[in-house]
């Protein structure tokens, strides 16, 4: 294993911060569960979950065969993560009080239609494969990592935002509340931009 707990625990940290910027799934979720509870939107969380380990298995084997070929590309990648996490950061803070547009094709009922909806809406999303991408430099060096390092990251990758989509389905009252509420919305992105920006200035300095 070539990566260490530190640069793990600072990844786990970006896919956490990563899941509590609102978006297409909490709005899926939240649909779903006030129409079906927690067994209608925990298919839509399992949905998710495939999507979270295609997008950064398909980073990890891409750029690691370029990284192979171009020797310096990794520098350049990690600067393009502090750029991408300082981005995010940014517009979240500026746009904070923007509202999230719910998609109707992400809540029809059913288990099935549940699990492709969590599918559809990280599949169908391109910032994921290119957050991916941007990211996972800033944290390993794809040039050396292993099967076991894989694994890790993947698990990682799919574990924290399936925890997160559950604990949501069983806490549909308050995510409601959430967003209908302009002003816990507003301090929601805040507090996300501002600490997406301090994982920038970490992968920076490090």
């Amino acid at each position: 294993m070539t990566v260490t707990l530190g640069q793990l625990a600072l990844y786990a940290g970006a896919i956490f911060l990563l899941f509590m910027t609102p978006g297409p799934v909490w709005v899926a979720l939240t649909a779903r569960a006030l129409s079906g509870g927690f067994a209608s939107a925990a298919p839509l969380a399992a949905g998710v979950a495939i999507g979270d380990i295609v997008w950064p298995l398909s980073a990890i084997f891409g750029l690691s065969w370029i990284i192979s070929v171009y020797g310096g590309f990794m520098d350049l990648l990690r600067w393009v993560a502090v750029a991408m996490f300082l981005v995010m950061g940014l517009q979240l803070i500026r746009h904070a009080h923007r509202s999230i547009a719910a998609n109707n094709r992400l809540t029809r009922p059913g288990h099935w239609a549940g699990f492709l909806a969590g599918v559809a809406a990280i599949l169908a999303n391109p910032k994921a494969i290119l957050f991916y991408m941007g990211m996972l430099p800033g944290f390993f060096d794809l040039s050396r990592i292993t099967g076991i390092d894989i694994a890790a990251v993947l698990a990682i990758s799919v574990a924290i935002p399936m925890a997160g989509n559950l604990v949501m389905a069983g806490m549909i009252g308050r995510v409601r509340a959430l967003l209908r509420s302009p002003e816990a919305l507003a301090r929601t992105n805040r507090i996300a931009g501002l600490l997406m920006i301090a994982v920038a200035m970490v992968i920076a300095v490090s």
